[in-house]
């Protein structure tokens, strides 16, 4: 009874924690799109007001009217489009317009809570009358239904909706304030350090550093709570102390990972490290609250959001004076954690920890996927071959309707390419059948056919309408029959390009290409360029991709003439090794 009492706990944890990353995620891509317009901003305000570098009346003009109309409406567009595509993106700008209108001051959370509930209304007044329009009025009923909602919208959230966000937004403002000036704002490292290894960050920076940051901006000329969660420090110094005081894997990889964590921004990879030694953690707290005790201290603080955590956007991002400040509390959590982390590590010298950092990779990976939720586009099972592939479904919210215009497309290109023997149906994303083996679906409902066909490949498009989708699936099944879909290079002298290839082109990724380089070195093996790319932006001329297991079909499609290698995670030297000998012989 108590084993069932403690798994249905850890089962409430662990949905609760899937939640909150999944309204982290969705606060980050409502705002991570449109990082570069606040970055203008940032530079825009650090440049040409009163306290600028270069003082500038007339081009110090655009920063009020970027800060209060730009950038909430770029938020409430981009929170409608990720609810219901661009038609929901634009009912959703033109309801933030309304909390924009409503408000005296910058509407960030407003746009986050219109932009979306446009996007959410639409979609559902579309599904209720889709059935239900005449023949040859579809473009009059959709854009005036389109229209009166988002009017409506804009009249409630300048009436009512507007009025009251200021409030909050303006209340939490006065309590940071507070907090700020009590000299309690460091504590906030207790919660925020743990929450960026778990991937929750986005949720508190996203959803309320930015906003509070942006409001004090406009009252201060900078503000802390820009620097209280891209602060590279914490995690340099527990780099450093894997570098002098690690062992095996961890070691080796630890100056690689300061590069790209402290200077590329990427703080997660530093995350492996952490969950390797979960007691770390007590050192990127301590790091996190010597660094925000400094910021206090000193006055420290930014005039935009530095997007990555690089130390270079920390310097670009700071007001004119204030860099001295800034890199004053990096300099302080670096140090502080650095030397908890060696304690630490010192203690524990004797213990062989290259095997547990696979696994701690691993499960970065897991953590991040799950963190991504539905925003994930590739949260896909594993890819099918062509000789297990019998039946296909297209899921579509009804099951009817354009769903059913895919399964006419694909089977009349699979006709064509005179591939047999596959069935094709449409259904309804919650009734896929069991037996299904792929899965097509628009990107919205990518985790609701996930729940419903668990076993099966997932793989989302824009709209059913697009026909080089379908032709990029087809390919694969050709490529499969060829040589099991797999370009596999035998030769060593048809190898002269090598790209480890991840979904951002960073981080991991850069990771695996130093350590290949490497190995290619110590063997002897010279003449092969080996880069690091996003997978969907593989050159052509590559002959090999590194890349992981859940990113191997878009990996085949961006590079279909390549040898597909996959790794379960970038840092697996044994499989290099492979390779390396693959080349020898």
């Amino acid at each position: 009874m108590e084993t069932f009492s403690n798994n249905n706990n850890s089962n409430n944890k662990s949905s609760i924690k899937k939640k909150v990353q999944s309204f982290g995620a969705f606060l980050s891509g409502m705002v991570m799109p449109n990082i570069a317009a606040f970055i203008a901003w940032g530079l825009i305000t650090a440049l040409f007001i009163k306290t600028g570098w270069i003082p500038n009346e007339k081009m110090a003009k655009m920063v009020d009217p970027m800060v209060k109309y730009m950038l909430p409406l770029l938020i409430g567009y981009q929170g409608g489009k990720l609810v219901y595509d661009t038609r929901g993106g634009v009912v959703g700008a033109i309801a933030t317009m309304g909390v924009v209108i409503g408000a005296p001051i910058p509407m960030f959370i407003g746009a986050m809570i219109m932009g979306p509930l446009g996007g959410y209304l639409i979609k559902k007044i579309d599904k209720l009358i889709q059935d239900k329009i005449p023949t040859g009025f579809e473009m009059l009923i959709n854009n005036f239904s389109a229209g009166i909602l988002a009017a409506i919208l804009a009249g409630l959230a300048y009436t009512f909706i507007g009025p009251i966000v200021a409030t909050i937004s303006t209340g939490l403002g006065d309590i940071a304030l507070y907090i700020t000036n009590k000299g309690l704002l460091p504590l906030i490292a207790i919660i925020l350090e743990p929450a960026k290894v778990l991937f929750l960050n986005n949720a508190i920076n996203q959803g309320i550093f930015s906003p509070l940051g942006i409001e004090q901006v406009q009252k201060l000329g900078k503000s802390i709570f820009f620097l209280l969660e891209p602060n590279p420090g914490p995690g340099f110094g527990i780099l450093l102390a894997y570098w002098l005081y690690g062992k095996g894997t961890s070691k080796e990889s630890a100056p690689g990972a300061i590069i790209i964590q402290f200077f590329g921004g990427i703080h997660e990879i530093y995350f492996p490290y952490i969950l390797m030694k979960p007691i770390l953690i007590i050192a990127a707290i301590c790091g996190g609250l010597c660094g925000d005790l400094v910021f206090v201290l000193f006055h420290a603080g930014l005039v935009a959001v530095p997007s990555p955590g690089s130390i270079f956007s920390l310097m670009a991002m700071s007001p004119k004076g204030g860099q001295p400040a800034v890199l004053l509390g990096v300099a302080a959590a670096a140090v502080a954690s650095f030397l908890v982390a060696s304690i630490i590590l010192k203690g524990s010298s004797k213990e062989t920890v290259s095997d547990d950092f696979d696994k701690a990779q691993s499960k970065v990976n897991a953590i991040k996927q799950e963190s991504k939720g539905s925003l994930n586009s590739n949260s896909n099972s594993t890819v099918r071959a062509k000789s297990d592939i019998n039946s296909i479904v297209f899921a579509c919210d009804a099951g009817m309707g354009s769903s059913a215009m895919g399964e006419s497309l694909l089977k009349k290109q699979l006709k064509d390419a005179g591939i047999e023997g596959i069935k094709v149906e449409h259904y309804s994303v919650d009734s896929i059948p069991k037996g299904t083996d792929v899965v097509f679906v628009q990107e919205n409902l990518s985790e609701r056919a996930g729940n419903s066909a668990p076993d099966a490949e997932i793989i989302t498009v824009k709209n059913f309408l697009d026909r080089a989708r379908y032709q990029e699936f087809i390919q694969r099944l050709k490529n499969d029959s060829d040589d099991n879909s797999n370009n596999i290079v035998n030769e060593k002298s048809d190898i002269n390009f090598v790209v480890f290839a991840c979904d951002a082109g960073m981080g991991s990724s850069a990771m695996g290409e130093s350590l290949l380089k490497k190995q290619l070195k110590d063997a002897g093996i010279e003449g092969i360029k080996v880069e690091h790319y996003s997978v969907d932006s593989i050159p052509k001329d590559t002959d090999v991709v590194f890349v992981q297991e859940n990113l191997s079909e878009r990996a085949r499609n961006s590079a279909p003439d390549a040898e597909i290698i996959t790794v379960k995670n970038f840092l697996d030297r044994a499989r290099y090794q492979e390779f390396i000998n693959r080349l020898k012989k």
